[in-house]
């Protein structure tokens, strides 16, 4: 069997995350997401992967290579125009050839576990779609089934639908009937040719279509910001413990932690796993690293720095004195003394955030800053819970964030002193500085 992963689409949803870098790339667990979707299907014994990429494909590629390191065979199919998830499948057609073959969305966190229920369906019928039971199918496609069969899908239903249900996984066993769907599938009210259109004109002609139900441990979608988090969770609780780097004296490690090649842990630190910390981290002296951290490469976390459940990516500098809580933080930022970022409201309600204009409930009671790229802060930067910071910004010492910051934007507080003069019975005049 062949399998097709579709990493071609832009990933608005994830800004600032998916500006300089496709969605596909993002860390999770110390590794790329899409390279969980690569392992997954090579536990399933499928040598031969195509992925169908678009957006920024070069650094896909480059990430990737021939898939030789992961016991793959990987080729490329490039698709020019992202116009939705039919239209990437269709040009794999050429290469799939005859045979039922595996395709699978390039943004999902996934198990070996996942691909292999679909597989084992797909004994019974050629044609099956992984469907996962969640609590608000407004986010995902909805589908209607009849026992193990699909009987209509509803793509990303209204927010008033009922708030639960089973919804498309995105992991698929197709044949070459797809194929015929797709070159009759018109375009969606998103203006994109959707593989959901396809499928039910599929259904419509009356071709079955089983589904294989995926477990809620073994799948998840990554299509927002904050479900980064979350999924580096789940990868985390599956690392192995690794220590390559250097672990100076007074250093306390508790749990499962990997420390990669050159990375250097400085006395008086406390890594408390489970952590991912990569390759050439200096950490410390004096610093906390809390359970579900996953930092990047060429990473500093300074003195007195306490970093908790958060995903830092290559090249930041968090210096000292800062408090990184729930957050996620780009590549090359730098963050000035004293940068605390909030991570829960006095309340304690969830967080919401807005995505591509629309206001969503995180259902996160907890949840920090989610910065770009090459942000800077100055020094005593307080930024509050759900904010994001578009990459290229800089924020001056003694702002307080509170709302969304656009890309290549510099923010500075202004001050307003008042000068007294003093004399020894009191004060003689007093003007604004």
């Amino acid at each position: 069997m062949k399998a097709v992963v579709l990493a071609a689409g832009e990933g608005s949803r994830m800004w600032p995350l998916a500006v300089n870098k496709p969605k596909h790339l993002l860390p999770v667990g110390g590794k790329p997401l899409i390279m969980h979707i690569l392992e997954a299907i090579k536990e399933n014994s499928i040598e031969r992967v195509f992925v169908v990429v678009g957006f920024k494909g070069d650094m896909i590629r480059s990430a990737l290579g021939d898939g030789s390191n992961l016991g793959l065979r990987i080729e490329y199919l490039k698709q020019p125009n992202w116009t939705g998830t039919a239209s990437a499948l269709k040009i794999a057609f050429e290469s799939v050839g005859r045979e039922p073959f595996l395709a699978v969305y390039g943004d999902l966190w996934i198990t070996p576990s996942a691909i292999q229920t679909v597989i084992e369906k797909s004994r019974e019928c050629a044609r099956v779609m992984g469907v996962a039971h969640v609590t608000n199918p407004s986010e995902y496609g909805l589908v209607e089934l009849d026992g193990d069969k699909l009987i209509k899908i509803a793509e990303k239903p209204p927010s008033k639908a009922k708030p639960a249900g089973w919804v498309n996984t995105g992991i698929y066993i197709l044949d070459n009937e797809v194929f015929r769907a797709v070159e009759r599938t018109e375009v969606s009210k998103r203006a994109e040719y959707e593989l959901t259109t396809s499928l039910q004109h599929v259904l419509d002609e009356g071709n079955e279509v089983r589904v294989a139900t995926i477990a809620h441990q073994d799948w998840m979608d990554v299509g927002r910001p904050w479900d980064l988090l979350e999924a580096n969770e789940r990868a985390l609780s599956s690392l192995s413990y690794r220590v390559e780097g250097t672990i100076e004296k007074g250093t306390v490690l508790n749990g499962t932690v990997w420390i990669g090649a050159s990375s250097v842990v400085k006395s008086g630190c406390h890594i408390e796993g489970p952590v991912y910390i990569g390759a050439g981290c200096k950490i410390g002296p004096n610093a906390r690293v809390r359970p579900y951290t996953s930092i990047q490469d060429r990473v500093a976390v300074g003195t007195s720095c306490e970093i908790k459940n958060s995903l830092i990516m290559n090249g930041t500098k968090v210096p000292h004195l800062s408090y990184v809580g729930d957050s996620i933080i780009g590549e090359n930022c730098n963050l000035g003394a004293g940068t605390i970022t909030a991570n829960i409201r006095f309340d304690e309600a969830t967080l919401k955030m807005r995505v591509k204009g629309r206001l969503h409930d995180t259902q996160r009671v907890k949840l920090g800053v989610i910065m770009g790229d090459r942000v800077q802060t100055g020094i005593n930067v307080s930024i509050l819970p759900g904010v994001r910071i578009g990459s290229g910004s800089w924020l001056g010492p003694g702002t307080t964030i509170s709302r969304d910051v656009p890309s290549d934007l510099m923010l500075l507080a202004k001050q307003t002193c008042v000068k007294k003069r003093l004399k020894k019975k009191g004060v003689a005049a007093e003007e604004t500085w």
